[in-house]
């Protein structure tokens, strides 16, 4: 399939559909929507299959590569929804103590793509493990729709859980250095920032990718600094950020964000038109920088 950017869409098309993968309009509405821009031989249905992921785009890192080792894992989670399973990754010849890294997926469970950001984190040197919330469902089941389906049934509050636990896990490994860090995309930036109201001082970095903020009554209990990426078109996610940003600002919180312009929601995804080469480039760059500050 040719590879489109998001340029290639009226932004009318890229704002129902992220109204359509977050559930906020059924498939039916988007269509409707996309049939106007239909022309030329192209339908409606073909403009949504064209903006649905591609996971052959986003290996960077593969399974194999020689610089890492990788694994599925299980990790207990008893106050969540027993146990929760994920794709763990490390550099080949580590010697010494880790820092760790936890990578929270969109909503729609551990993709190709998560498993791969995971792996591009033990090419630097980081311990990272990227666990999956739809586990109890079975697992991400290689269709994002599926995928998006089995998540609304997952208990939230256990997920959360679970991803504390998954936390804690990396924390606590004998190789670990004791310090972890959260990265998470869409939902999973949403996670990362609960877990920096949930984990207080025992998270040393927090870096969400476009997530919903914390309530600000709950900003006091945030110890990590945080550094916050969004896409300038994002108004969905954005208009959450004034009042989180006044938040952390009157409690004295470590923060740095930074808006991207002319970017979509979810634009470091490489799987998707919304992927932004230069964006995503430099924010991960920021990322790793951040990390090899806090955690290293």
């Amino acid at each position: 399939m040719e590879r489109k950017k998001a340029s290639d869409y009226p932004q009318e098309i890229l704002n129902l559909f992220d109204k359509f993968v977050h559930g906020d309009i059924p498939r039916r509405e988007f269509l409707e929507g996309a049939q106007k821009y239909a022309v030329g031989g192209v339908t409606a249905a073909a403009i949504l299959e064209s903006l649905t992921p591609n996971f052959a785009w986003a290996q960077q890192v593969p399974k194999d590569d020689k610089r890492i080792v990788v694994e599925t894992v299980s990790v207990d989670s008893p106050k969540g929804n027993g146990t929760i399973k994920g794709h763990f990754a490390k550099p080949a010849d580590a010697k010494g103590k880790l820092p760790a890294v936890l990578v929270i997926h969109e909503n729609r469970g551990l993709n190709p793509y998560i498993e791969d950001v995971a792996r591009r984190l033990a090419t630097a040197g980081f311990m990272a493990y990227a666990p999956d919330g739809l586990t109890t469902a079975g697992g991400y089941p290689g269709e994002e729709d599926k995928a998006r389906a089995l998540f609304g049934k997952v208990d939230r509050n256990k997920m959360t859980a679970d991803f504390l636990a998954s936390a804690y896990w990396l924390k606590n490994r004998p190789d670990s250095n004791g310090k972890v860090g959260v990265v998470g995309f869409c939902f999973g930036g949403g996670i990362s920032n609960a877990l920096a109201v949930m984990m207080g001082s025992d998270l040393s970095a927090a870096v969400p990718y476009y997530g919903g903020q914390a309530p600000a009554a709950d900003v006091p209990k945030i110890q990590a600094p945080l550094l916050l990426h969004y896409a300038s078109l994002d108004t969905r996610v954005n208009a959450g950020w004034p009042a989180y940003e006044e938040a952390l600002k009157a409690n004295n919180k470590p923060y740095t964000a930074h808006f991207y312009e002319n970017t979509n929601h979810g634009f470091h995804n490489d799987t998707t038109p919304r992927y932004d080469e230069a964006a995503a480039k430099l924010s991960w760059q920021r990322t790793l920088d951040f990390f090899n500050e806090h955690l290293k």
